[in-house]
Formats: structure tokens, sequence, C-alpha cells
């Protein structure tokens, strides 16, 4: 297992991490979709992903309206000090109109809460889940900054915003000598490159850490589905199929990841992993799984090295589409540094 840097701290995580949206949650309907395992089923992945070398764990206080927290605490009962944990606050925690969102009182009793179903005193990586409309940036931040100034939050990090969103608040926290967010979580995978057009330059230019959610597309590159299979009615992809894909361009990419997983005698979604631990921008890929045996067989992406064809192939299914105002980006850099041609 290999190790990265989190965006600008001192903190090392595992190049996997392992995501617990499986955990917890029979009674959530969202939750039933993407697993429900109850604790012994989770115990296992995490003891495996612990021997595997993976120390980072991610959840949410939305995954089994809490329960995903409990079970993961749980099952990190005594091996804490082994574990980096993120996990985040935004989404509807109950009825009432304050129960929700990024205000000042939401955050700060929805860190508590957390606090108390993870079992620990500090939570290591506490991200927004997303942004509020309704809440002003600096109420969010200065409740962030708080929490980290407590020492119940060591550092924090955002999830599902756009570029100039996390320029912004990045901006407000300087401005004001507040901790900012050196992460940010979001969708990435070879059916999905959007975060390439401006939230990776925002990235590399704010030296944040990218955690890449869905790394196989919900499932759409995990060799099950093809032209001819569209998977059992039971398959999750069937059941809620997000994040959406270009079925089209998604199959022509399957072919060649169908192609290369057979030329090294391996499967369809370690190379789709492989070629995402290779991207320069990404610190941690979030891998969830139902059975020990589904998680080795992602974690054997981390010794799969594509050479250069291979990417190149894989570039050329999947890359996006120029848009304005990068229709040509050469333009404005090989007049810059015209000794380099």
């Amino acid at each position: 297992m290999k190790y990265k840097q989190l965006g600008g701290t001192g903190l090392m995580v595992s190049e996997f991490c392992l995501g617990t949206m499986t955990f917890g949650g029979k009674n959530d309907p969202m939750s039933s979709v993407m697993g429900a395992l109850d604790e012994q089923a989770a115990g296992l992945l995490v003891n495996e992903a612990l021997e595997a070398g993976i120390n980072f764990f991610d959840t949410a206080n939305v995954y089994g309206v809490g329960e995903s927290e409990e079970i993961l605490g749980r099952s990190l009962k005594g091996k804490r000090h082994e574990a980096v944990i993120a996990t985040k606050v935004r989404f509807r925690m109950g009825p009432g109109p304050n129960q929700v969102g990024l205000s000042r009182g939401h955050i700060i009793q929805q860190a508590e809460e957390s606090l108390k179903r993870l079992g620990t005193d500090y939570i290591d990586l506490y991200q927004i889940h997303g942004p509020d409309p309704l809440t002003d940036w600096e109420e969010t931040l200065r409740a962030l900054d708080d929490l980290v100034r407590s020492g119940k939050v060591r550092y924090i990090g955002c999830s599902n915003l756009q570029g100039w969103q996390m320029m912004k608040a990045n901006g407000i926290s300087r401005q004001l000598g507040l901790h900012d967010f050196q992460t940010t979580q979001s969708y990435y995978s070879l059916a999905g490159r959007d975060v390439e057009r401006d939230i990776i330059p925002v990235l590399q230019d704010q030296k944040m850490g990218l955690l890449v959610w869905s790394p196989l597309a919900g499932g759409f590159l995990s060799g099950k589905y093809t032209r001819g299979n569209q998977g059992g009615a039971d398959d999750r992809r069937n059941k809620f199929d997000f994040p959406p894909v270009d079925r089209e361009k998604g199959y022509v990419l399957i072919d060649v990841l169908q192609e290369i997983a057979k030329a090294r005698e391996t499967s369809v979604a370690r190379i789709a992993l492989a070629w995402l631990l290779n991207q320069p921008a990404v610190t941690s890929v979030i891998v969830g799984a139902k059975r020990p045996d589904q998680l080795q067989d992602n974690l054997g992406a981390s010794g799969i090295i594509l050479n250069e064809e291979e990417l190149s192939r894989l570039d050329q299914v999947s890359r996006l589409q120029p848009e304005y105002p990068l229709w040509n980006p050469s333009v404005y850099i090989e007049d810059r540094y015209p000794n380099q041609n």
C-alpha cells in the first residue's frame, strides 16, 4: 500500500480509502440500495482493510442516518490510533427546519453527534458534503475553524463543490485567518472526467488533495456491464442509475478496458482503478464493498502500472470534449515557454 500527503498537511493517508456508505441503514431507502451491511459484515471489511495497509476511512452523518458512523466507530474500537477518519456534514438529519445545511448551529451540533457515534474525541477530516445556498460562507467557515481550534477536528475539507466555490471559500478563510480546505471529495472516473475542467486546476493551484468517490462510476466500470449484459435486476446500477453515464461512449470505453484486462489477466475494475491511481492529482481513491473478496479485487489495482500505450488508449476513448475558453489551452502556454518547443 502506498501513502500520500493529505493536501498541504503533514498527514499521510493510504492511496485507497475504505468508503462506508454500505454500512448499516436497513431502514433507509438509499442505504439499503448501497448494501446495508450489518456490524459483523462491516467489521470484516474494516479488518481486511487494515490488514491490507489501508489507514483511511470515509463516512458521513447521513449514511444510514448515523448508523454508518456508529458501526465504523465500533469496528475501529481499540484501533483508533491506526485510522484516519473522515466524515461529513450538510444533508438533512431530522424533520426540523434547522436540521440541515451548513449553518453554525447545524455544523456544531452534528460534529458533536458524529464524535459520539464514532466513539472518538476527534475527527481527522471534517468535510462539508456540498454547498448550502442559504448560509453565508463566513458563518460556515468560522464554525469549522472553531471546531479545529477546539481540537475536535484536525483538518477540514469539502465535497461536491464547483471550482469557483472552493476558491471563494479558501479566499475568505485566508482573508479572515481561518483554517482552509485541505481536500475535496469529488466524483472522478474514466466514465466521468468532468473534474478535469476546472476542479483539478483549482486543486493544483491551492495544493489541495483529491479524494475520489465512485471510482467505478456506480459499478458501471465493474466489469458487469456491456452492450449485451445490463446486469441483473438486483444490481446497484439498475436500482440507482447514478452517477450519470453516457452509455454509448461508456461501452466503447469498456471494450478497451476488457482488452487491456484480458491481456494482463486481471479484472476490468482493477484497470479502471489503476488509471485513477496514475492521475497525479489523486490523493486517495474511495472504494466501497459488500464482501472482503470485492475489496481485495479492488486493492489489486495498486500493483498494476499501466504503460504509455495503455494510458493513451484509455485517454482517447474517455477524454472530455474541449469547451470554451479552453478549446486549445496550448495557445496560452506555448508563447510563454518558447524554448520548450
